[in-house]
């Protein structure tokens, strides 16, 4: 009589098929290792990397381009633009057939108009793409790299405590008529990102009252913070956070209003037909280390990687923590940009 279990044949099976699917999966790591082996070999081998980004004035893209050049010995290029003039610019190259730039870093949704245009490539996969957080999703040619929000810039030497804006809705008190600053609403970039979030919140009716503020309009937009702070103006629209963090020891304040920070996101792509496509995919994956992550995170940044929030500094997650309000969407952008051309002439 055979007294053995009938399921341990069974066992048997179950602990084949695991062993199997552990050494397929073993297998199929090495060979994705090798394969990253082999892009950075030919990244080394490119030899240089240039960035198109529309941080303009910023510090902090070139901080992770210095990471770069020393962990791999790569040269780190940077152009610097306004969104839309980054836009243009590769446009006019793209048509002529002259390939600049290697990676693209701008918002989502100029991004998004952008790959509409035809102005990418897919960047083959980017393994640190893997732990981006679940609220940031990476496809075949956009990868999200950061998050930059906006409040309100105020000096404090010409605005009382009790007479700082703590809505955006006070931006309509008659006290502010042409003493507001403000990055132009009817070009893409930071300006473009108030309106459209304004828009969505208040109506259009906002806007209406707000033009009759008489907004003094510019697009110089690191020294338009250094111009409030000098007090030619009491007041200065959308201030980006992360800039913010540059101005210690200067007589302003950073403003969250009550409704939340309007904020974008940010994404990265390999444009078409980059010189150097293998350095601009291991830029991209070093740019989802947490190294460089915490580089923005330490600016203001919110990022997109797990593990860097709680790592960053304790003044700059204090900031990160204020509430956040609204965003743009591609598919009303354009519609959007018209709308404030009508507003505000």
């Amino acid at each position: 009589m055979d007294t053995r279990s009938p399921r341990a044949p069974r066992r048997a099976v179950l602990g084949a098929i695991a062993a199997a699917t552990l050494a397929a999966a073993r297998s199929a790591a090495a060979q994705t290792d090798a394969e990253w082996l082999r892009v950075v070999a030919a990244a080394r081998k490119e030899g240089r990397m240039t960035l198109y980004t529309s941080g303009v004035g910023s510090t902090f893209h070139k901080d992770v381009g210095r990471l770069f050049e020393q962990k791999y010995g790569i040269r780190f290029e940077v152009l610097e633009a306004r969104a839309s003039e980054l836009r243009e610019r590769i446009r006019s190259e793209q048509v002529a057939g002259r390939f600049l730039g290697d990676v693209h870093h701008n918002g989502a949704t100029t991004t998004a108009l952008m790959l509409a245009d035809g102005n990418f490539q897919p960047h083959g996969g980017i393994p640190n793409a893997a732990r981006l957080l679940p609220a940031y999703v990476a496809d075949d040619v956009r990868v999200p790299s950061n998050v930059q929000s906006y409040g309100l810039l105020v000096n404090r030497n010409l605005v009382k405590p009790g007479e700082a804006p703590r809505s955006w809705k006070d931006l309509l008190d008659p006290r502010w008529k042409g003493r507001i600053l403000s990055d132009d609403l009817r070009a893409l970039g930071g300006g473009s990102v108030f309106f459209f979030v304004m828009h969505d919140a208040f109506g259009p009716d906002f806007h209406e009252r707000l033009a009759a503020q008489n907004l003094v309009f510019s697009r110089d937009i690191r020294n338009d913070e250094r111009r409030v702070a000098r007090g030619e103006f009491p007041i200065y629209i959308p201030q980006l956070l992360p800039y913010f963090t540059q101005l210690k020891g200067l007589p302003v304040d950073f403003i969250v209003p009550q409704e939340g920070r309007p904020y974008v996101r940010f994404d990265l792509a390999v444009l078409r037909n980059a010189p150097n496509p293998n350095a601009a995919r291991l830029f991209i994956h070093h740019f989802l280390d947490v190294e460089s992550q915490l580089v923005y995170a330490n600016a203001g940044f919110d990022p997109t990687m797990q593990g860097v929030v709680d790592r960053a500094s304790l003044e700059v997650r204090a900031l990160l923590d204020t509430k956040v309000m609204g965003t743009t969407v591609v598919e009303r952008q354009n519609a959007m940009l018209e709308l404030a051309k009508r507003i505000y002439k």
